[in-house]
């Protein structure tokens, strides 16, 4: 393998891949291994992350239990389909389905979130017979033609074309829009008072899919038990709820293991769709439903990739080292510091107008100071800081991504948690 600078690697990245394909920062970086809660780059370089390949790094960089796994079962076989019995695939599906609060669950195994969302829409039409979706302002479910058509963020939705007609409810910003200066109780009697008004106009939609925290709109979220509320209406009249638990499952909120489960006073939800973390790099995405919904479908389907014996094993060497070390107790200690300590550091910089998020899933949003006027060139500008100050976050957010996304591995230490805060402190007073 010929060896070739980052620069180098940027020019031939440009000629061959699309324009549209996002890259961080003004110089790209290649990362090329990692350990524990860092990385490295080609130049040497050392990072702590604290985004973890978009939340997907969950447990650690390398983590020897998981690397193991692979290794092991890429030995003995790499791909057989569903068409064939997949032990590790039944052995996973069991452990989540036992931990999804879903009753008579059912799990199907996808490659990614978006397919994952793809097939719980698919389930929710087919099983409600109706093509009318309901979604949340500023959501992010995926990347597919279908996903995108559900996807109220405008900044990641390319295209109005859809085959679903999809209706955007109110409520998953707590402090921008009309109900902002509202208290909890009053902000979710008004989003639901919207809910039923919307109902009221139109056909009876098949679901409402909703992130408990919204991970590419900036980390942001509703008052807990909002989504209790909707379900209250929404089973009235037959609606189904999905959760996309895509970026807030698996602990990483620290209180719940699923976001869902901040909203837990009407039950589970009928499906809920996961990935990033649960592979901890490897490619695994999948649904949960109870039966009824799940074995609605009426023609075959397989999956060719969903439920490879590989990801599976990965899978499931990730799940039992996060349970055995309780990654979700570690998440809300250590991200509870770091919220405060977060909180402490922007206090005096005026370009902050939020600190906000639970668990290690947290966002700072920046703006025009004194105003509320989003400032995604601030947000760029920490970034780049913030990278050359050896840490590594992400972006995101409704209003053109003026907000910082900081989501590192659950294994986060206290004291790499204050290391990252200080450098991000230093980031945002040069900004």
């Amino acid at each position: 393998m010929t060896s070739t600078s980052s620069a180098e690697l940027y020019e031939r990245h440009r000629k061959v891949l699309p324009d549209w394909l996002a890259l961080y920062y003004e110089d790209p970086i290649e990362l090329t291994h990692g350990e524990g809660r860092h990385v490295w780059d080609a130049d040497g370089t050392k990072y702590l992350d604290f985004f973890g390949g978009i939340l997907t790094t969950m447990t650690a960089h390398a983590l020897p239990e998981v690397t193991k796994a692979i290794s092991e079962q890429a030995g003995r076989i790499i791909h057989s389909s569903t068409l064939y019995l997949d032990r590790p695939m039944v052995e996973l599906a069991e452990r989540i389905a036992a931990l999804s609060g879903i009753p008579d669950a059912r799990v199907f195994f996808t490659s990614s979130g978006t397919e994952a969302n793809d097939t719980a829409l698919l389930l929710a039409t087919a099983y409600r017979g109706s093509n009318t979706l309901l979604a949340m302002r500023n959501s992010y479910h995926g990347r597919s033609f279908s996903a995108v058509g559900i996807t109220g963020n405008r900044a990641w939705s390319p295209t109005s074309l859809s085959p679903l007609q999809t209706l955007y409810v109110h409520g998953g910003v707590r402090t921008r829009g009309p109900y902002a200066s509202l208290s909890d109780a009053e902000f979710i009697a008004a989003c639901v008072a919207d809910l039923e008004d919307l109902l009221g106009h139109g056909r009876t939609p098949a679901a409402l899919i909703a992130e408990p925290i919204q991970g590419v709109g900036g980390f942001t979220s509703p008052p807990d038990g909002l989504y209790a509320a909707f379900r209250e209406v929404l089973a009235a009249r037959g609606v189904l709820w999905i959760s996309d638990e895509v970026q807030t499952g698996w602990g990483r909120t620290g209180d719940h293991f699923w976001g869902w489960q901040a909203h837990a006073q009407s039950g589970p939800p009928d499906m809920l769709t996961f990935a990033k973390g649960i592979g901890n790099g490897m490619s695994i995405g999948g649904v949960v439903a109870r039966a009824e919904v799940m074995n609605c479908l009426d023609a075959n389907s397989i999956s060719t990739f969903g439920g490879s014996p590989v990801t599976m094993a990965a899978g499931l060497a990730n799940l039992s080292y996060l349970l055995e070390h309780d990654l979700q107790g570690n998440a809300r200690r250590v991200g509870g510091l770091l919220l405060e300590r977060l909180r402490a550091a922007c206090a005096s910089v005026p370009a902050v107008r939020e600190v906000r998020g639970r668990g290690l899933m947290l966002g700072i949003e920046l703006c025009e100071p004194g105003t509320d006027e989003p400032s995604p060139q601030r947000a760029t500008a920490v970034l780049e800081a913030a990278r050359a100050g050896g840490l590594l976050i992400g972006k995101g957010g409704g209003h053109s991504t003026s907000a910082l996304r900081i989501a590192p591995p659950l294994s986060l230490t206290v004291a790499e948690a204050e290391e990252g805060a200080a450098i991000l402190e230093r980031a945002l007073r040069e900004v």
